[in-house]
C-alpha cells in the first residue's frame, strides 16, 4: 500500500513556520443570473414501463426541460436542479489545489427511478474525460456524496480511485482516522464507496454548507464545519493502468431529486489549513 504523498505533520509544521501561505485568490462560480461558465449534460430518460434508462440522451447543452436553471430561493439566487432527468452541470474550467465552498438545500420533488429513495445528488471533483462516462450521465471523477443522511461519503466515479483510512463495519467501510489506508475503486475488492463519519447534515429543508479542500492528491470532505473524511492518493483507471487524478472540472449531479445550490466559490490554496487538519 502506498503511503500518502502529503505528510500532514509536515504540512502543519510548514504552515506554523510561515512557509505556507493561506488562500491566494477566490472566484465565484455562479453569477446569480444565468449558467454562464457551466456546461450541461443530460442523459437518457428513464422508462417507467421497462424500468430501464432507454432512448437517446439529450446530450451537451441541450436542456429543454430546464433540469438546471437559475431561480430565486429564500430571497437569493440559486441554481435549481429539478432531478427530472439524470445528468450533470460542470464548470468549463478545470481546477487544482483549491478550496470549494457551496450551500445546498433539498427541494420537495422526487422522480423515478428514485421516487421512493433518499434524495440524491453529488459534488463531483477532478472531473475529466467524456461526459456520460458513468452510467451515461457523469464524468470520471471523485464524488463528495450529497444524499440525505449520507453527505460526505466517497464514491469513485467511472474509474476514480482513492485511499481512505477506514474499517469494515458489517457490509460497509467507514472512515476511521488512524486506520490503515483502504483503496476504493469500481473494480477493486473493496468497492468504490466509503461511508463518512461523523454525520454533519442538517434536517431536510435547511441550507447546508459544504467545503471541499483539494491539495496535491489529498482531499478533505466537510459538511457544516465537520470533517467527514480525508482521502489520499487520488488517481484513476485509464487505459488499463492507474494515473494521477489531481485536477479537473467541478460537476453537480441531477439524480432524481430536486435541490438548490447557491454561494458557490473556489479559492486557490497552498496547503490544507491547519485548522482543518486538527479536526481529523
Amino acid at each position: 500500500m502506498r503511503q500518502p504523498t502529503i505528510l500532514l505533520s509536515t504540512v502543519v509544521a510548514l504552515f506554523c513556520a510561515g512557509s505556507i501561505r493561506p488562500a491566494i485568490r477566490s472566484t465565484s462560480l455562479f453569477n446569480g443570473k444565468d449558467l454562464k461558465g457551466w456546461d450541461v449534460y443530460i442523459g437518457r430518460p428513464f422508462d417507467t414501463i421497462s424500468k430501464k434508462f432507454a432512448g437517446e440522451p439529450l446530450g451537451l447543452n441541450n436542456d429543454p426541460l430546464k433540469v438546471f436553471s437559475v431561480v430565486t430561493e429564500d430571497g437569493k439566487p440559486a441554481i435549481r436542479v429539478s432531478g427530472e432527468r439524470f445528468g450533470g452541470i460542470s464548470t468549463i474550467h478545470e481546477y487544482k489545489n483549491y478550496h470549494l465552498r457551496l450551500e445546498f438545500k433539498w427541494g420537495k420533488l422526487k422522480w423515478h427511478p428514485k421516487r421512493n429513495d433518499k434524495r440524491d445528488s453529488g459534488l463531483l471533483y477532478h472531473a475529466v474525460g467524456s461526459h456520460g462516462a458513468d452510467g451515461g450521465f457523469w464524468m470520471r471523477s471523485q464524488e463528495f456524496q450529497i444524499q440525505e443522511g449520507d453527505c460526505g461519503d466517497y464514491w469513485g466515479v467511472a474509474g476514480g480511485v482513492a485511499d481512505v483510512p477506514a474499517i469494515k463495519v458489517g457490509q460497509k467501510f467507514v472512515y476511521t482516522p488512524g486506520s490503515p489506508l483502504v483503496p476504493f475503486s469500481e473494480k477493486g475488492p473493496n468497492g468504490r464507496n466509503c461511508t463518512k463519519s461523523p454525520d454533519g447534515e442538517k434536517p431536510t429543508g435547511q441550507w447546508n454548507v459544504i467545503d471541499l479542500y483539494c491539495f496535491g492528491d489529498t482531499s478533505v470532505h466537510i459538511v457544516n464545519e465537520k470533517v467527514t473524511m480525508i482521502l489520499y492518493n487520488s488517481r484513476q483507471w485509464q487505459d488499463g493502468s492507474e494515473t494521477a487524478l489531481t485536477n479537473g472540472k467541478i460537476q453537480l449531479q441531477s439524480e432524481g431529486a430536486e435541490l438548490f445550490y447557491r454561494n458557490l466559490a473556489v479559492e486557490e490554496i497552498n496547503a490544507i489549513p491547519q485548522k482543518i487538519l486538527r479536526q481529523r
